[in-house]
Protein backbone atom coordinates (compact mmCIF):
# COMPACT_ATOMS: atom_id res chain seq x y z
CA UNK A 1 0.00 0.00 0.00
CA UNK A 2 1.02 3.63 -0.81
CA UNK A 3 2.70 4.88 2.44
CA UNK A 4 0.48 8.07 3.17
CA UNK A 5 1.35 8.63 6.58
CA UNK A 6 5.12 10.02 4.87
CA UNK A 7 3.24 11.80 2.12
CA UNK A 8 1.34 13.91 4.20
CA UNK A 9 2.07 16.09 7.08
CA UNK A 10 0.20 18.06 9.64
CA UNK A 11 0.99 19.77 12.62
CA UNK A 12 -1.63 19.75 15.25
CA UNK A 13 0.18 22.93 17.17
CA UNK A 14 -0.15 24.86 13.94
CA UNK A 15 -2.74 27.76 13.28
CA UNK A 16 -3.70 25.79 9.81
CA UNK A 17 -6.63 23.53 10.67
CA UNK A 18 -5.52 19.99 9.99
CA UNK A 19 -7.97 19.10 7.22
CA UNK A 20 -6.40 22.01 5.51
CA UNK A 21 -2.80 20.84 5.87
CA UNK A 22 -3.92 17.42 4.88
CA UNK A 23 -5.36 19.39 1.76
CA UNK A 24 -2.31 20.94 1.23
CA UNK A 25 -0.20 17.67 1.53
CA UNK A 26 -1.96 15.94 -1.02
CA UNK A 27 -2.01 18.78 -3.92
CA UNK A 28 1.71 19.27 -3.41
CA UNK A 29 1.79 14.97 -3.93
CA UNK A 30 -0.39 15.74 -7.09
CA UNK A 31 1.63 18.83 -8.21
CA UNK A 32 5.14 16.62 -7.88
CA UNK A 33 4.03 13.78 -9.86
CA UNK A 34 4.11 11.48 -7.02
CA UNK A 35 0.00 10.67 -7.12
CA UNK A 36 -0.83 10.93 -10.80
CA UNK A 37 -3.68 11.20 -12.40
CA UNK A 38 -7.02 8.70 -11.47
CA UNK A 39 -4.98 7.42 -9.06
CA UNK A 40 -7.08 5.89 -6.46
CA UNK A 41 -7.26 7.40 -3.22
CA UNK A 42 -8.10 5.74 0.27
CA UNK A 43 -11.44 6.29 1.91
CA UNK A 44 -12.07 8.35 4.32
CA UNK A 45 -12.06 5.87 6.89
CA UNK A 46 -9.12 4.05 5.88
CA UNK A 47 -6.94 7.28 5.32
CA UNK A 48 -8.40 8.67 8.95
CA UNK A 49 -6.90 5.43 11.01
CA UNK A 50 -3.61 5.62 8.91
CA UNK A 51 -2.87 8.99 9.77
CA UNK A 52 -4.88 8.71 13.61
CA UNK A 53 -7.50 11.30 12.83
CA UNK A 54 -10.76 11.66 13.22
CA UNK A 55 -12.71 10.58 10.19
CA UNK A 56 -14.23 14.30 9.52
CA UNK A 57 -11.00 15.88 9.20
CA UNK A 58 -10.51 13.65 6.15
CA UNK A 59 -14.05 14.07 4.84
CA UNK A 60 -13.39 18.28 5.22
CA UNK A 61 -9.82 17.82 3.32
CA UNK A 62 -11.21 15.66 0.72
CA UNK A 63 -14.41 18.08 0.49
CA UNK A 64 -12.10 21.03 -0.02
CA UNK A 65 -10.00 18.85 -2.95
CA UNK A 66 -13.33 18.01 -4.76
CA UNK A 67 -13.90 21.80 -4.87
CA UNK A 68 -10.57 22.80 -6.47
CA UNK A 69 -10.30 20.06 -8.77
CA UNK A 70 -7.73 17.89 -7.43
CA UNK A 71 -9.48 15.03 -6.79
CA UNK A 72 -12.97 13.24 -8.20
CA UNK A 73 -15.29 12.10 -4.95
CA UNK A 74 -17.89 9.35 -6.19
CA UNK A 75 -20.19 8.70 -2.97
CA UNK A 76 -19.76 5.76 -1.63
CA UNK A 77 -17.81 4.27 -4.10
CA UNK A 78 -14.06 5.69 -4.46
CA UNK A 79 -12.43 8.61 -4.50
CA UNK A 80 -9.07 9.32 -6.45
CA UNK A 81 -6.74 11.90 -8.16
CA UNK A 82 -8.68 14.38 -10.95
CA UNK A 83 -8.27 12.81 -14.71
CA UNK A 84 -7.98 16.48 -15.84
CA UNK A 85 -4.88 17.21 -14.15
CA UNK A 86 -1.89 18.29 -15.87
CA UNK A 87 0.29 16.02 -17.09
CA UNK A 88 3.46 15.25 -14.86
CA UNK A 89 6.00 12.78 -15.41
CA UNK A 90 5.29 10.36 -12.13
CA UNK A 91 7.99 9.89 -9.61
CA UNK A 92 8.61 6.70 -7.54
CA UNK A 93 7.91 7.67 -3.93
CA UNK A 94 11.45 7.59 -2.20
CA UNK A 95 10.92 8.25 1.90
CA UNK A 96 12.34 11.89 2.77
CA UNK A 97 12.72 12.93 -0.99
CA UNK A 98 9.67 14.93 -1.25
CA UNK A 99 11.10 18.68 -2.20
CA UNK A 100 10.25 21.76 -0.66
CA UNK A 101 8.02 23.94 -2.98
CA UNK A 102 10.79 26.71 -2.84
CA UNK A 103 13.86 24.97 -2.53
CA UNK A 104 15.57 26.47 -5.34
CA UNK A 105 16.46 29.93 -6.27
CA UNK A 106 14.48 32.20 -8.48
CA UNK A 107 16.38 31.13 -12.16
CA UNK A 108 14.62 34.16 -13.90
CA UNK A 109 16.53 37.71 -14.36
CA UNK A 110 15.20 40.04 -11.17
CA UNK A 111 16.55 43.41 -10.16
CA UNK A 112 19.22 43.01 -7.38
CA UNK A 113 18.54 45.44 -4.34
CA UNK A 114 22.13 45.74 -2.33
CA UNK A 115 21.45 45.35 1.36
CA UNK A 116 22.29 48.57 3.44
CA UNK A 117 22.57 46.95 6.80
CA UNK A 118 23.19 43.76 8.02
CA UNK A 119 20.02 41.82 9.95
CA UNK A 120 21.10 41.16 13.97
CA UNK A 121 22.11 37.51 14.53
CA UNK A 122 18.84 36.19 16.46
CA UNK A 123 19.97 33.08 17.28
CA UNK A 124 21.36 33.89 20.69
CA UNK A 125 20.20 36.44 22.79
CA UNK A 126 23.01 37.99 25.18
CA UNK A 127 22.65 39.42 28.43
CA UNK A 128 22.72 43.21 27.66
CA UNK A 129 21.62 44.72 24.12
CA UNK A 130 22.86 48.52 23.53
CA UNK A 131 20.28 49.29 20.69
CA UNK A 132 20.49 52.77 18.97
CA UNK A 133 17.97 55.06 20.91
CA UNK A 134 14.61 53.05 21.56
CA UNK A 135 12.04 53.71 24.44
CA UNK A 136 11.76 51.57 26.86
CA UNK A 137 8.44 49.55 26.22
CA UNK A 138 7.94 48.44 29.80
CA UNK A 139 7.10 52.35 30.59
CA UNK A 140 4.92 52.40 27.55
CA UNK A 141 1.30 52.35 27.94
CA UNK A 142 0.96 49.16 25.20
CA UNK A 143 -1.86 47.18 27.58
CA UNK A 144 -3.90 50.56 27.37
CA UNK A 145 -3.82 50.71 23.74
CA UNK A 146 -4.65 46.91 22.91
CA UNK A 147 -7.30 47.35 25.15
CA UNK A 148 -8.80 50.62 23.30
CA UNK A 149 -7.62 48.37 19.67
CA UNK A 150 -10.25 45.75 21.05
CA UNK A 151 -12.93 47.66 22.46
CA UNK A 152 -12.85 49.15 19.21
CA UNK A 153 -13.18 45.72 16.93
CA UNK A 154 -16.44 44.97 18.44
CA UNK A 155 -18.37 48.56 17.91
CA UNK A 156 -19.92 49.10 14.70
CA UNK A 157 -19.29 53.01 14.06
CA UNK A 158 -15.90 51.97 15.10
CA UNK A 159 -15.54 49.16 12.67
CA UNK A 160 -16.75 51.25 9.97
CA UNK A 161 -14.37 54.43 10.78
CA UNK A 162 -11.39 51.65 10.66
CA UNK A 163 -12.10 50.96 7.21
CA UNK A 164 -12.76 54.37 5.93
CA UNK A 165 -10.05 56.42 4.13
CA UNK A 166 -7.43 54.58 5.80
CA UNK A 167 -5.27 55.51 2.65
CA UNK A 168 -4.54 58.83 4.09
CA UNK A 169 -5.18 57.53 7.31
CA UNK A 170 -7.85 57.39 9.86
CA UNK A 171 -9.76 60.84 10.17
CA UNK A 172 -9.49 60.02 13.83
CA UNK A 173 -5.76 60.23 14.16
CA UNK A 174 -4.63 63.40 11.59
CA UNK A 175 -7.35 65.02 13.82
CA UNK A 176 -6.01 64.29 16.96
CA UNK A 177 -2.24 64.63 15.31
CA UNK A 178 -3.06 68.59 13.96
CA UNK A 179 -3.85 69.20 17.47
CA UNK A 180 -0.84 67.51 19.33
CA UNK A 181 1.45 69.19 16.28
CA UNK A 182 0.17 72.71 16.83
CA UNK A 183 0.21 72.42 20.88
CA UNK A 184 3.73 70.74 21.14
CA UNK A 185 5.68 71.72 17.56
CA UNK A 186 3.99 74.98 16.42
CA UNK A 187 2.87 73.62 13.18
CA UNK A 188 -0.27 75.02 11.44
CA UNK A 189 -1.95 72.51 9.30
CA UNK A 190 -4.76 70.36 8.55
CA UNK A 191 -6.16 67.06 8.02
CA UNK A 192 -5.05 67.22 4.21
CA UNK A 193 -1.72 67.68 5.18
CA UNK A 194 -1.37 65.21 6.97
CA UNK A 195 -0.36 61.19 5.39
CA UNK A 196 -0.41 58.13 8.23
CA UNK A 197 2.19 56.00 7.16
CA UNK A 198 3.82 52.44 8.39
CA UNK A 199 6.92 54.62 10.06
CA UNK A 200 8.95 57.21 9.20
CA UNK A 201 10.68 55.01 7.30
CA UNK A 202 7.87 55.02 4.52
CA UNK A 203 7.55 58.45 4.59
CA UNK A 204 11.03 58.87 3.56
CA UNK A 205 10.87 56.60 0.63
CA UNK A 206 7.91 57.53 -0.22
CA UNK A 207 9.39 61.61 -0.76
CA UNK A 208 12.15 59.95 -2.13
CA UNK A 209 10.43 58.89 -5.15
CA UNK A 210 8.29 61.57 -5.70
CA UNK A 211 10.83 64.66 -5.07
CA UNK A 212 13.66 62.36 -6.81
CA UNK A 213 14.70 60.80 -10.31
CA UNK A 214 18.13 59.68 -11.89
CA UNK A 215 18.85 63.03 -12.91
CA UNK A 216 18.28 64.64 -9.00
CA UNK A 217 20.85 65.31 -6.40
CA UNK A 218 20.06 65.59 -2.58
CA UNK A 219 22.45 66.87 0.16
CA UNK A 220 22.58 64.70 3.51
CA UNK A 221 24.64 65.09 6.69
CA UNK A 222 27.93 63.45 7.11
CA UNK A 223 27.59 60.55 8.44
CA UNK A 224 24.21 60.02 8.66
CA UNK A 225 20.96 57.63 8.37
CA UNK A 226 22.10 54.96 6.49
CA UNK A 227 18.41 53.92 5.34
CA UNK A 228 17.55 57.64 4.29
CA UNK A 229 20.70 57.22 2.14
CA UNK A 230 19.51 54.09 0.76
CA UNK A 231 16.08 55.37 -0.29
CA UNK A 232 17.85 58.39 -1.83
CA UNK A 233 20.02 55.92 -3.79
CA UNK A 234 16.75 53.60 -4.99
CA UNK A 235 15.10 56.72 -6.59
CA UNK A 236 17.67 57.18 -8.54
CA UNK A 237 19.51 60.50 -7.16
CA UNK A 238 23.28 61.36 -6.60
CA UNK A 239 24.00 61.48 -2.68
CA UNK A 240 26.01 64.47 -2.01
CA UNK A 241 27.43 64.22 1.88
CA UNK A 242 27.97 67.65 3.43
CA UNK A 243 29.56 67.85 7.14
CA UNK A 244 28.18 67.23 10.51
CA UNK A 245 29.62 69.39 13.16
CA UNK A 246 28.75 69.87 16.87
CA UNK A 247 26.44 72.55 15.27
CA UNK A 248 24.57 70.56 12.88
CA UNK A 249 24.88 70.46 9.20
CA UNK A 250 27.37 73.05 7.62
CA UNK A 251 25.22 75.17 5.87
CA UNK A 252 27.67 77.14 4.29
CA UNK A 253 29.26 74.19 2.29
CA UNK A 254 25.14 73.77 1.02
CA UNK A 255 25.09 76.72 -0.32
CA UNK A 256 28.56 76.53 -2.13
CA UNK A 257 27.08 73.46 -3.51
CA UNK A 258 24.08 75.17 -4.56
CA UNK A 259 25.92 77.96 -6.37
CA UNK A 260 27.47 75.06 -8.57
CA UNK A 261 24.54 73.01 -9.21
CA UNK A 262 21.03 72.13 -9.11
CA UNK A 263 19.78 70.33 -5.74
CA UNK A 264 16.52 68.66 -5.29
CA UNK A 265 16.49 68.02 -2.31
CA UNK A 266 18.40 68.30 1.06
CA UNK A 267 17.59 65.91 4.19
CA UNK A 268 18.05 67.16 7.78
CA UNK A 269 17.73 65.88 11.35
CA UNK A 270 18.02 68.78 12.56
CA UNK A 271 16.65 68.12 16.34
CA UNK A 272 19.24 65.42 16.97
CA UNK A 273 21.10 64.45 13.75
CA UNK A 274 21.27 60.74 13.66
CA UNK A 275 23.65 59.15 14.48
CA UNK A 276 25.89 61.91 16.36
CA UNK A 277 23.22 63.55 18.22
CA UNK A 278 23.95 66.99 17.62
CA UNK A 279 21.70 69.80 17.35
CA UNK A 280 21.15 72.34 14.18
CA UNK A 281 21.79 75.45 15.54
CA UNK A 282 19.25 78.18 14.80
CA UNK A 283 21.58 80.49 12.69
CA UNK A 284 21.89 77.43 10.65
CA UNK A 285 18.35 76.84 10.56
CA UNK A 286 17.24 80.07 9.32
CA UNK A 287 20.12 79.83 6.62
CA UNK A 288 18.99 76.75 5.58
CA UNK A 289 15.24 77.60 5.13
CA UNK A 290 16.56 80.80 3.27
CA UNK A 291 18.59 79.11 1.02
CA UNK A 292 15.36 76.62 0.04
CA UNK A 293 13.81 79.31 -0.72
CA UNK A 294 16.45 81.18 -2.75
CA UNK A 295 17.97 77.27 -4.58
CA UNK A 296 14.54 76.21 -4.70
CA UNK A 297 15.06 72.63 -3.12
CA UNK A 298 12.70 70.68 -0.79
CA UNK A 299 13.83 70.11 2.64
CA UNK A 300 12.72 66.71 4.06
CA UNK A 301 12.71 67.14 7.80
CA UNK A 302 13.23 64.01 9.44
CA UNK A 303 12.01 64.76 13.41
CA UNK A 304 12.21 61.15 14.60
CA UNK A 305 12.66 61.79 18.82
CA UNK A 306 11.35 65.56 19.05
CA UNK A 307 9.43 64.88 22.00
CA UNK A 308 12.57 64.14 24.45
CA UNK A 309 14.54 67.26 25.65
CA UNK A 310 15.83 67.50 28.90
CA UNK A 311 16.83 70.90 29.04
CA UNK A 312 15.46 74.27 28.17
CA UNK A 313 12.46 73.97 25.73
CA UNK A 314 13.41 72.77 21.80
CA UNK A 315 13.53 74.55 19.07
CA UNK A 316 10.43 74.25 16.99
CA UNK A 317 10.52 72.46 14.05
CA UNK A 318 11.82 74.04 10.18
CA UNK A 319 7.93 73.22 9.65
CA UNK A 320 6.63 75.29 12.30
CA UNK A 321 8.64 78.38 10.25
CA UNK A 322 6.91 80.26 6.49
CA UNK A 323 8.45 78.41 4.26
CA UNK A 324 6.42 78.54 1.23
CA UNK A 325 5.40 74.88 1.21
CA UNK A 326 9.13 73.55 1.03
CA UNK A 327 9.62 71.42 4.24
CA UNK A 328 8.16 67.88 3.87
CA UNK A 329 7.84 67.11 7.26
CA UNK A 330 8.55 63.34 8.88
CA UNK A 331 7.53 61.66 12.44
CA UNK A 332 6.89 59.03 14.21
CA UNK A 333 5.54 56.87 17.09
CA UNK A 334 8.09 54.15 17.32
CA UNK A 335 10.12 56.32 19.19
CA UNK A 336 7.64 57.02 21.76
CA UNK A 337 5.68 53.99 22.47
CA UNK A 338 7.04 50.58 20.80
CA UNK A 339 9.34 50.26 17.94
CA UNK A 340 7.43 47.50 16.50
CA UNK A 341 3.94 49.87 16.46
CA UNK A 342 4.97 50.92 12.92
CA UNK A 343 3.02 54.43 12.89
CA UNK A 344 4.52 57.39 11.62
CA UNK A 345 3.27 60.47 9.26
CA UNK A 346 4.14 63.06 7.29
CA UNK A 347 2.98 67.03 6.84
CA UNK A 348 3.15 68.28 3.71
CA UNK A 349 1.60 70.38 1.36
CA UNK A 350 -2.11 68.86 0.31
CA UNK A 351 -1.02 68.24 -3.60
CA UNK A 352 2.12 66.62 -2.18
CA UNK A 353 -0.11 64.08 0.15
CA UNK A 354 -2.26 63.41 -2.39
CA UNK A 355 0.11 62.00 -4.81
CA UNK A 356 1.95 59.96 -1.99
CA UNK A 357 -1.28 58.84 -1.43
CA UNK A 358 -1.37 57.54 -4.61
CA UNK A 359 2.27 56.24 -4.83
CA UNK A 360 1.54 54.52 -1.06
CA UNK A 361 -1.85 52.47 -2.62
CA UNK A 362 0.47 50.55 -5.13
CA UNK A 363 2.13 48.69 -2.74
CA UNK A 364 0.12 49.04 1.18
CA UNK A 365 -3.51 50.08 0.33
CA UNK A 366 -4.34 51.07 3.68
CA UNK A 367 -2.77 51.53 7.13
CA UNK A 368 -3.94 49.57 10.51
CA UNK A 369 -7.23 51.94 10.89
CA UNK A 370 -8.42 50.26 14.64
CA UNK A 371 -4.77 50.74 15.83
CA UNK A 372 -4.80 54.13 14.62
CA UNK A 373 -8.42 54.79 15.55
CA UNK A 374 -6.99 53.35 19.22
CA UNK A 375 -4.24 56.09 19.27
CA UNK A 376 -6.16 58.86 18.78
CA UNK A 377 -8.13 57.61 21.48
CA UNK A 378 -4.87 58.03 24.20
CA UNK A 379 -4.06 61.08 22.40
CA UNK A 380 -7.36 62.66 22.91
CA UNK A 381 -7.66 61.50 26.61
CA UNK A 382 -4.23 62.51 27.41
CA UNK A 383 -2.44 59.23 28.35
CA UNK A 384 -0.12 60.03 25.46
CA UNK A 385 0.88 63.30 27.12
CA UNK A 386 0.87 61.38 30.63
CA UNK A 387 3.32 58.68 28.95
CA UNK A 388 5.65 61.32 27.44
CA UNK A 389 6.03 63.51 30.47
CA UNK A 390 6.55 60.24 32.87
CA UNK A 391 8.80 59.04 30.01
CA UNK A 392 11.14 62.31 29.93
CA UNK A 393 11.94 62.21 33.70
CA UNK A 394 13.22 58.60 33.38
CA UNK A 395 15.40 58.75 30.45
CA UNK A 396 16.65 62.26 31.77
CA UNK A 397 17.47 60.37 34.95
CA UNK A 398 18.95 57.77 32.47
CA UNK A 399 21.08 59.99 30.64
CA UNK A 400 22.27 61.52 33.40
CA UNK A 401 23.64 58.20 35.37
CA UNK A 402 25.12 57.23 32.21
CA UNK A 403 26.78 60.16 31.80
CA UNK A 404 28.11 59.49 35.08
CA UNK A 405 29.05 55.90 34.66
CA UNK A 406 31.00 56.87 31.34
CA UNK A 407 33.08 59.36 33.73
CA UNK A 408 33.65 57.10 36.52
CA UNK A 409 34.25 53.92 34.37
CA UNK A 410 35.19 54.64 30.54
CA UNK A 411 36.59 58.16 30.70
CA UNK A 412 40.15 57.05 29.32
CA UNK A 413 38.53 54.87 26.87
CA UNK A 414 36.14 56.90 24.63
CA UNK A 415 35.02 60.65 24.30
CA UNK A 416 31.69 62.02 24.26
CA UNK A 417 29.42 65.02 23.74
CA UNK A 418 26.27 64.76 26.67
CA UNK A 419 23.56 65.63 23.58
CA UNK A 420 20.74 67.94 25.01
CA UNK A 421 18.08 65.27 24.45
CA UNK A 422 17.04 62.01 22.65
CA UNK A 423 17.53 58.33 23.74
CA UNK A 424 21.33 57.98 22.91
CA UNK A 425 24.58 59.60 23.47
CA UNK A 426 27.42 59.04 20.53
CA UNK A 427 30.40 57.44 21.85
CA UNK A 428 33.86 56.87 20.57
CA UNK A 429 36.53 54.99 21.21
CA UNK A 430 39.75 56.54 21.50
CA UNK A 431 41.71 54.80 18.23
CA UNK A 432 44.06 52.31 20.28
CA UNK A 433 40.67 50.64 20.99
CA UNK A 434 39.04 48.63 18.09
CA UNK A 435 35.26 49.31 18.53
CA UNK A 436 34.64 45.85 15.99
CA UNK A 437 36.51 43.74 18.43
CA UNK A 438 34.86 44.94 21.46
CA UNK A 439 31.67 43.99 19.63
CA UNK A 440 32.59 40.32 19.35
CA UNK A 441 31.84 39.85 23.40
CA UNK A 442 28.68 36.81 23.09
CA UNK A 443 27.99 38.33 26.72
CA UNK A 444 26.59 41.97 24.92
CA UNK A 445 25.44 43.47 21.61
CA UNK A 446 25.59 46.92 19.95
CA UNK A 447 23.16 47.24 17.51
CA UNK A 448 24.58 49.47 15.97
CA UNK A 449 28.42 50.17 15.07
CA UNK A 450 29.94 52.70 13.09
CA UNK A 451 33.78 50.80 12.10
CA UNK A 452 34.74 53.87 9.56
CA UNK A 453 34.55 55.96 12.82
CA UNK A 454 35.28 54.06 15.36
CA UNK A 455 31.96 55.12 16.92
CA UNK A 456 28.29 53.71 18.44
CA UNK A 457 24.58 55.11 19.67
CA UNK A 458 24.86 54.30 22.95
CA UNK A 459 20.92 53.98 23.73
CA UNK A 460 20.42 54.65 27.31
CA UNK A 461 16.42 54.88 27.21
CA UNK A 462 15.39 51.51 27.13
CA UNK A 463 17.82 50.36 30.10
CA UNK A 464 17.20 50.67 33.79
CA UNK A 465 20.17 51.48 36.07
CA UNK A 466 21.09 47.75 37.12
CA UNK A 467 21.45 47.38 33.04
CA UNK A 468 22.97 50.31 32.14
CA UNK A 469 25.87 49.49 34.87
CA UNK A 470 25.65 45.64 33.55
CA UNK A 471 26.24 47.14 29.90
CA UNK A 472 29.17 49.61 31.12
CA UNK A 473 30.83 46.65 32.93
CA UNK A 474 31.00 44.76 29.71
CA UNK A 475 32.50 47.53 28.23
CA UNK A 476 35.04 48.18 30.64
CA UNK A 477 36.17 44.58 31.02
CA UNK A 478 36.91 44.47 27.31
CA UNK A 479 38.28 47.50 26.71
CA UNK A 480 40.25 46.80 29.89
CA UNK A 481 41.33 43.59 27.82
CA UNK A 482 42.30 45.19 24.66
CA UNK A 483 44.67 47.50 27.07
CA UNK A 484 46.09 45.03 28.25
CA UNK A 485 47.05 43.17 24.89
CA UNK A 486 48.05 46.82 23.91
CA UNK A 487 50.60 47.04 26.66
CA UNK A 488 51.94 43.46 26.21
CA UNK A 489 52.64 44.78 22.09
CA UNK A 490 54.58 47.62 23.58
CA UNK A 491 56.59 46.14 25.94
CA UNK A 492 57.24 43.16 23.18
CA UNK A 493 58.71 45.70 20.98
Amino acid sequence: MFPYEHVIYFDRASKIPVYRQIAISITNAIRNGILKAETRLPGSRELAKTLGIHRKTVIAAYEELDAQGWITVIPRKCVSVAAHIPSLKPQKWIAGDIPASYENDLNLPFRIVEEHIADEDAGSVPEIIIDDGHPDVRLSPIADLLKTYRSLTSRKYAIKSAHTGTTQGTLSLREALVSYLSVTRGLNSSVENLLITHGAQMSIYLAAQLLLERSSRVIVGKPNYPVANKAFEEAGAKVIEVDVDDQGIDTDAIEIICGKERINAVYVIPHHHYPTTVTLNVERRMKLLELSKRFSFAIIEDDYDYDYHYGSSPYLPLASAHHRGNVIYIGSFSKILDPSLRIGFMVAPKNFVAQCMALRSVIDVSGDGYMQNALATLMNGGELKSHIRKAKKIYHRRRSFLDNLLKEKLEKYVSYVLPTGGMAIWIKLNPAFSLAQLALNPRLRISKIDKERNAFRFGFASLDETELEQAVGLLETGLQRMEGGVANQITQR
